[in-house]
């Protein structure tokens, strides 16, 4: 039959999609406030978007539905999951071994396997990737990256060491420095009285 004078039909609402609001995915048009992934209802775009046959989902809901189920099997980059995906009526089934409680009963396991992570040698707390700058050899926060004296942000440029403390320029200098005359101490010479 002849579509006379409509465009294509949407894919959610199979209402005429005209080309001034037509988004196409996967062999179909959809009107712009239509394409939304099926499962979530949340607003997609041709970067979001996952195809399975005639449906649309964004990339979290198709990997909830159609990818690879069980433990160990997050959606994204260190994630760990405790989405069962019952709202999008996905059945979960838990092995055996993950019935087990997902706390480390042995603290030393958890450190051989994962490894301690460093100290901060101002407050003392663990310093992780995200967070982490090296100063004198030693791993420390960005907000503990510190002069010990004046509080002074630090950076590469500006940052001296002495025994395990960190400090800017001036304050190594004013403290460690050498002293004299032309050397920020004394300005004149001071007269011995016997």
């Amino acid at each position: 039959m002849p579509n006379w004078g409509g465009g294509a039909k949407c894919g959610a609402c199979e209402k005429t999609v005209y080309h001034a609001e037509e988004i196409q995915c996967n062999g179909r048009s959809f009107h712009k406030t239509c394409f939304h992934c099926m499962a979530c209802r949340k607003a997609l775009d041709s970067t979001t978007v996952a195809a399975h046959e005639s449906e649309i989902y964004c990339k979290t809901c198709y990997g909830r539905r159609y990818g690879p189920k069980g433990i160990g099997y997050g959606q994204g980059a260190g994630c760990l999951s405790t989405d069962t995906g019952e709202h999008l009526g996905l059945q979960f089934q838990q092995s055996p071994k993950a019935a087990r409680s997902a706390t480390t009963s042995n603290p030393s396991k958890f450190t051989a396997k994962f490894g301690e992570s460093e100290k901060c040698p101002r407050c003392g707390k663990s310093v992780y990737a995200a967070e982490k700058v090296m100063g004198g050899g030693k791993p420390w926060h960005k907000t503990c990256f510190r002069c010990a004296i004046c509080g002074k942000s630090l950076e590469s440029t500006n940052v001296t060491d002495k025994d395990g403390e960190l400090y800017c320029k001036v304050c190594y200098a004013k403290n460690f420095g050498p002293t004299g005359i032309g050397f920020g101490g004394l300005t004149q010479q001071v007269e011995k009285t016997e």
